[in-house]
């Protein structure tokens, strides 16, 4: 005899391809973290210099709108220095191709709806293909095309993001246990 699940299988041949379909939505088992709560602090003055000094870098050329990006950038650069989308390649790549992209599209198509959504296809197939995947640099593409921020802003966010990965040069390897960066290119 058959069982029901064999029966309804052949019943329906999408059967088992939906239900594995489905079973990958309840995700792996509950992530557990060791809360280390030195790193915590180290990590959490860090970000509060880095975004200190660059609030006055940023506000200064007149594009305060870049904090937004930029601080996402310092969550990562400080709280996962050893994550590969928070070395120095990816950060400074990842912010220049999404602004410079998003500036462009912007410059041809003007902005609606359809361009935002085309701005970041766009950006994400770049990245890809660049190897500078950088998650924060998605917001980039969207202030430098939702606030009209012109083509000044790229200097702008490579200031910044420079300056952020000079700041994360001393700042994390003053610690033992930190090294950044992990790698250049």
């Amino acid at each position: 005899m058959k069982s029901e699940k064999l029966r309804r299988a052949e019943i329906n041949p999408l059967y088992l391809g939906m239900t594995a379909y489905i079973k990958k939505m309840k995700g792996e088992t509950t992530f557990k973290s060791n809360l280390n709560y030195v790193d915590l602090m180290v990590s959490a003055i860090g970000c509060l210099l880095a975004m200190s000094l660059i609030s006055v870098i940023a506000v200064s050329l007149g594009y305060p709108m870049a904090l937004g990006p930029i601080g996402a950038s310092c969550l990562l650069i400080f709280g996962a220095h050893n994550g590969p989308f928070s070395q120095p390649r990816h950060i400074i790549g990842g912010h220049f191709i999404a602004t410079f992209a998003s500036l462009a599209i912007w410059d041809v198509f003007g902005k609606n709806f359809l361009t935002i959504g085309i701005t970041l296809a766009v950006v994400i197939i770049l990245m890809m293909v660049t190897g500078t995947i950088h998650p924060p640099a998605a917001a980039s593409a969207i202030v430098a095309m939702n606030t009209g921020a012109g083509w000044g802003f790229i200097l702008c966010m490579f200031i910044c993001s420079l300056s952020l990965i000079v700041i994360s040069l001393f700042y994390n390897n003053l610690f033992q246990s930190r090294q950044y960066p992990k790698f250049w290119l």
